[in-house]
């Protein structure tokens, strides 16, 4: 009985050793943050043991939340159809009064092209809501994940279900105003909702084409790891930057062995022929505000190893980095809203591309959240409900009705 008055402190001295993290002052939530992060960590920590995969322990945990919370709406038509051989799921509102014609958000999901699900309920009920509060028709996109297929499977599945559903034909079965599409994602998602965007511009011979797109902290570039929000929140709970490049590495299909060479910036070094011409489109010191700026400094190394990009040529593939787009591309782009937030490695990613974009001529709306974290938009759910879930997400959902 004493020993097990001894081990119980002790456990639970484990347990808030193990929990805890160091937040910057403004986080939102700070322990409800904490113990999310734990979460995950500990399925990193089940792969690093060689018990299973970490990406699928982590979805079966989602899915298991998912079970904890009903999403079902009677206002909502939800529905799930497959566009060019890509499973989606549609959420459509209930007509009102002689309104013949709907406006329509085609979404795809975030999760480092490996987690979630458009059939989860974190994300169904998003879309659900977006469906509701905007009297829109929500598409959202089940494109496969790592680790059964990778870059470039997720890009096609994206673009394929999004040009089915351009088709004049297919908006008149779902009474949606060709006018007034917009296409949307968070994180990956965002990744995938930009690349699929740019590929559009190029496409001669689509009858209708995106009116907005807004990206929710995107993933939009793997040339340089160090600037500074990847230096600001190398640590910060849910994307440390480690875990950002093993999502890329994932993505791309690469080898964990490379991590270190990235996180260093040897595949973007100035001796990598590849790597140069995209450098002047990618550079931070010109294209950040000062308050992200700070006072970081760039990492840029003299020499380093041509045979990465070699190895993983989607390093340098627009398709998977749309922030090494030309200017020209960027120029075809629709308005864009981008949302992003201080406590997160990706906020540059976001600033950079709204910056490129604003120079290209395209109207951009940075709305930037100085208190919120990556991937918070999605959590507003028991028992992951945070507030920052709630105030960024009705932020984009008030700029997608104001200007859709």
């Amino acid at each position: 009985m004493r020993a097990a008055w001894l081990l119980l402190p002790a456990l639970a001295a484990l347990s808030a050793y193990y929990v805890y993290l160091p937040l910057p002052g403004a986080v939102s939530d700070p322990w409800k943050l904490m113990l999310l992060d734990a979460t995950f960590r500990a399925c990193h920590l089940i792969h690093y043991l060689r018990l299973s995969h970490h990406l699928i322990v982590l979805n079966y945990l989602i899915c298991t939340f998912d079970k904890l919370k009903s999403v079902s709406s009677e206002d909502i038509k939800i529905t799930d159809a497959v566009f060019d051989g890509v499973e989606v799921r549609v959420f459509e509102p209930p007509a009102k009064g002689d309104e013949s014609l709907k406006r329509s958000v085609v979404y795809i999901h975030g999760g480092g092209w490996a987690l979630a699900s458009a059939r989860t309920s974190l994300y169904n009920n998003l879309c659900r809501i977006m469906a509701e509060s905007l009297n829109a028709v929500v598409v959202s996109v089940e494109y496969r994940l790592v680790p059964k297929v990778c870059f470039p499977e997720q890009y096609h599945d994206a673009l394929r279900a999004t040009k089915h559903f351009l088709q004049p034909d297919v908006l008149a079965e779902y009474s949606v105003d060709p006018s007034r599409i917009a296409i949307s994602g968070d994180s990956a998602g965002g990744n995938l909702a930009a690349a699929v965007c740019q590929q559009l511009s190029k496409d001669e011979d689509l009858p209708v084409r995106p009116k907005l797109q807004a990206l929710i902290y995107p993933v939009l570039q793997a040339f340089d790891f160090n600037t500074p929000s990847y230096q600001q929140n190398m640590n910060m709970p849910v994307l440390p930057r480690y875990v950002m490049i093993n999502y890329w590495i994932d993505y791309i299909n690469g080898d964990y062995d490379l991590a270190h060479e990235l996180l260093i910036n040897n595949h973007t070094a100035l001796n990598v022929g590849r790597a140069l011409s995209f450098r002047a489109r990618l550079n931070w010191t010109s294209l950040l505000p000062p308050s992200f700026k700070k006072n970081y400094k760039p990492v840029v190394q003299s020499t380093g190893s041509e045979a990465i990009v070699e190895r993983l040529p989607a390093l340098l593939d627009v398709r998977a980095v749309p922030l090494l787009a030309d200017d020209a591309t960027l120029a075809r782009q629709p308005r864009t809203y981008m949302l992003t937030c201080e406590n997160d490695v990706l906020r540059d990613d976001g600033a950079m591309y709204a910056a490129r974009l604003e120079r290209a001529g395209v109207p951009v709306t940075l709305d930037h959240f100085h208190d919120c974290f990556h991937g918070c938009m999605i959590f507003t759910v028991w028992p992951t409900d945070f507030s920052a879930g709630v105030q960024t997400r009705n932020s984009y959902i008030k700029w997608l009705d104001e200007n859709l």
